[in-house]
């Protein structure tokens, strides 16, 4: 096996869970150095949320991202200090936070801060604007966006990201969802709506964007160490103008993931690390990569699986 450059992959809302970060926090005071400083930023009380829910109070929005976020930034923490270190980074939606701070883009501090003024905004724009999201499996993006496209007048619908080649989430208001869940079934398709709070990546949340434009002109963007590839366009960014207008677009723009992931094996990408709970990416990434692929894809965010990473890379660097 040839093992090449390493990326560190950053997920986002839906893999969080009551006790996430717990193994960490009890062994490792750094990690809870940062934990603190994400309570104080965000004002909310994120490690009585992390680790003893209830999971309906994670699950909101607002508490939800700067928790999921700092968890991204613990997890990153204890895989650094165990020696491994990334080439390339992206985040899944949310996550793509924790790549900007993993990148050195933004400072902890500045991470949390944008965070939980997203969170605010997106809650204030879906109770303004309702609607929600389902994933369409078993379909390609040309017929989901055909789909989308033939049911506009039952109201706002978009796609929202594409996770994988069978993997479309749609976004958008309750009739239109309905309606296109319905033609997906008839195209032998299958639609599962998601346990979200609001039509994300959907011009229904476009008008927390200006807003949001001025909180990230208030934060100090680096040029990455590292190269990011962003949600939006799925290409690398270096220029730190160029990154906060990507970042201030994401919340209503479409999540290309499954580009993203295509474009770093392309570029020689062959070792991916989720870094943060569970491991919804790994998954995706395993489905999307082509067959025959010799990739390791692994996943971190307890002492446990940290020691699994750890051999699965030293067994492939001896199997070279």
């Amino acid at each position: 096996m040839t093992v090449n450059k390493t990326a560190f992959i950053f997920p986002g809302q839906g893999s969080q869970y009551v006790g996430m970060g717990r193994e960490f926090l009890e062994e490792d005071e750094g990690c809870r150095d940062l934990l603190a400083m994400a309570e104080e930023v965000s004002g909310f009380p994120l490690k009585k949320l992390c680790l003893d829910g209830p999971m309906e109070d994670l699950t909101r929005t607002l508490y939800l991202q700067p928790a999921m976020t700092v968890m991204n930034l613990i997890c990153r923490r204890m895989v650094e200090k165990a020696g491994i270190r990334g080439d390339f980074f992206a985040g899944h939606s949310l996550g793509e936070y924790g790549a900007l701070a993993g990148a050195g883009v933004l400072s902890p501090a500045d991470t949390l801060r944008l965070v939980t003024e997203r969170g605010r905004l997106m809650e204030r724009e879906s109770a303004a604007n309702p609607g929600s999201m389902l994933a369409v499996l078993k379909l390609d993006l040309n017929r989901v966006e055909d789909i989308v496209s033939g049911i506009t007048d039952k109201g706002v619908l978009t796609a929202a990201n594409y996770n994988s080649a069978r993997q479309i989430v749609i976004s958008g208001e309750k009739a239109a969802l309905e309606a296109a869940a319905a033609e997906v079934a008839r195209q032998k398709g299958r639609a599962i709506p998601l346990p979200v709070s609001g039509a994300w990546h959907s011009p229904l949340i476009a008008g927390a964007v200006p807003d949001f434009t001025k909180a990230i002109a208030q934060a100090d963007f680096k040029s990455p160490t590292g190269t990011v590839y962003f949600n939006v366009t799925a290409m690398p960014e270096s220029v730190p103008d160029k990154i906060r207008d990507i970042m201030a677009r994401q919340i209503s723009s479409m999540v290309r993931w499954y580009d993203i992931i295509i474009n770093m094996y392309e570029n020689g990408v062959r070792v991916f690390i989720e870094v943060g709970p569970k491991t919804v990416l790994t998954g995706l990434i395993k489905k999307i990569l082509p067959k025959g692929h010799e990739c390791i894809c692994l996943q971190v965010d307890k002492p446990e699986s940290l020691d699994n990473c750890l051999k699965r890379l030293a067994d492939a660097e001896t199997s070279l």
